[in-house]
């Protein structure tokens, strides 16, 4: 530890973000990021503690606390502290592939077990890995690395998102030979059309995968494995297949009006959009038109919060986000302990941004009862309903039902539905005839390997959906899964 008492002295810093008004005027990266010193700084408040909770990744309570890749975040904070980028740099990429990913879309898992958070606030975790692998970037340190020695045996791996990609990154490196099977233009799965560009610039995901494909990754775009002879075809040509398609069928909510025009999914509005912003800056419009419209969020999460953003910087004239569950507190309740995942209210990029419009989007415990469409068949209103907890006398769980008589009506001209998602898309699992689990997922054992000889599955599609962070842990575990089914060992 290179500063015992630094946590005692040092208050915690990280990145400003550009101020609102600003960064809804394009669709950019808004964060200033910390100079070298002041990274320094806040490496010198790692604590160094006995039992690094940040690196566990351990289940506590339902949610888990610490990072799931074990990140050696001690290990890199110390070096950071004594200016030493390039053996930090090897620290993270031990267990991470891609820290570029993480450091921009990871809410820190780590950050919230951090000792220093028992009575303090936790030490920038993600910020420091921020600075180390933009820091590996400008001196060209990360740079295509080749196999020295190929071994003769093919892998394919059907979808490109984190998953995918970290499992060809790790397979490539270990010398097989791998291709990966995408069905959008772009590679790049969830990171690059679930993702806004203001969270993670696309640039960002092409430089990695310029770099895979000059080790040697083969990546075929437009090539969606989707039917049984595609899905026959690759198991017959390949040693082994992973799948790694992502849990992309989302929920869908079913009222009365719900076949109106202007109600979508909040994934197709998002891919819409950063797709129309990758052709042509937007100026294609090919896009749901949102200037000057209402827009009706309903869903609270991640996806929902992208939604908001996105809809602000297209122009809309106000937004209005429902969610379900009740306002969680702002500080952690005495039966949330620390390590535990703090379960509190989180205001993200897109709730501060509706600050231009003087207000909090969000409406608690609320959702909607019924859609009202005008003669032409276009959402113009919607008829929300509140809701309140209640026990189910048969199941005995807790259920949010309507309160009688709480309806009202709100102008909504487009709806965007984050309701999250149900499982893989049903098409995908019929051409492998693969096991699903009662979650729409698809069933494997603990070393990855579905029904079906040859076939592996991970990230999403096999644990639903999820984080980035997680994706990469189980593209590095079932990477090793597939080497060790190939070679009866493994050192990966």
């Amino acid at each position: 530890m290179g500063k015992p008492t630094g946590f005692l002295e040092i208050e915690r810093q990280v990145s400003k973000a550009v101020e609102p008004k600003k960064r809804i005027q394009n669709f950019n990266e808004f964060h200033k990021h910390l100079s070298k010193d002041d990274q320094a700084c806040q490496g010198a408040r790692c604590m160094d503690c006995g039992v690094p909770f940040c690196q566990s990744g351990r289940e506590l309570e339902g949610a888990v606390s610490g990072c799931p890749l074990n990140n050696l975040i001690p290990e890199w904070n110390d070096l950071i502290y004594h200016n030493n980028y390039k053996q930090a740099l090897a620290r993270l990429l031990k267990t991470n592939n891609f820290p570029e990913f993480t450091a921009r879309v990871c809410p820190a898992l780590c950050e919230a077990a951090c000792t220093c958070g028992l009575n303090g606030e936790p030490v920038t975790v993600k910020e420091n890995e921020y600075g180390i692998i933009e820091d590996a970037y400008a001196k060209g340190l990360i740079k295509p690395c080749p196999p020295t020695h190929r071994i003769d045996k093919k892998i394919a791996i059907v979808g490109s998102g984190p998953a995918g990609l970290t499992a060809a990154d790790q397979l490539n490196k270990r010398g097989y030979q791998v291709t990966v099977y995408e069905r959008d233009d772009r590679i790049g799965g969830l990171l690059m059309y679930g993702i806004p560009n203001m969270k993670l610039e696309k640039e960002v995901i092409d430089c990695r995968v310029g770099i895979m494909k000059a080790e040697g990754v083969v990546f075929k775009t437009n090539c969606g494995i989707e039917d049984e002879k595609q899905a026959k075809e690759l198991l017959d040509n390949y040693d082994r297949v992973i799948l790694a398609c992502g849990s992309r069928k989302p929920r869908d909510i079913d009222v009365p009006g719900r076949q109106g025009r202007g109600i979508l999914m909040a994934v197709d509005y998002l891919t819409a959009i950063t797709k129309s912003l990758l052709n042509s800056n937007l100026k294609d419009k090919n896009f749901a038109p949102t200037k000057d419209k209402h827009v009706l969020v309903i869903g609270g999460g991640d996806t929902g919060n992208d939604c908001v953003g996105s809809a602000i910087r297209l122009g809309c004239k106000s937004v209005t986000q429902l969610e379900m569950m009740p306002e969680l507190p702002a500080i952690r309740s005495d039966n949330n302990p620390w390590p535990e995942w703090p379960r509190i209210k989180k205001t993200d990029y897109g709730q501060e941004e509706i600050a231009v419009f003087n207000q909090d989007p969000r409406i608690y415990q609320t959702t909607v009862k019924e859609f009202i469409l005008d003669k032409n068949g276009q959402v113009k209103e919607a008829v929300i309903v509140s809701l309140e907890p209640k026990e189910n006398k048969e199941t005995k769980r807790v259920e949010m039902v309507p309160v009688a008589g709480s309806e009202q009506t709100i102008p909504a001209d487009l709806v965007l539905i984050s309701a999250g998602f149900i499982g893989t898309e049903d098409h995908v699992a019929r051409a492998f005839n693969v096991t699903l689990n009662p979650r729409g997922n698809v069933k494997s054992n603990q070393d990855y390997q579905t029904n079906i000889k040859k076939l592996f599955v991970a990230g999403d599609m096999r644990r639903g959906q999820s984080l980035v962070v997680w994706a990469i842990k189980e593209g590095r575990e079932v990477a090793r899964a597939v080497d060790f089914d190939l070679m009866g060992y493994s050192n990966l």
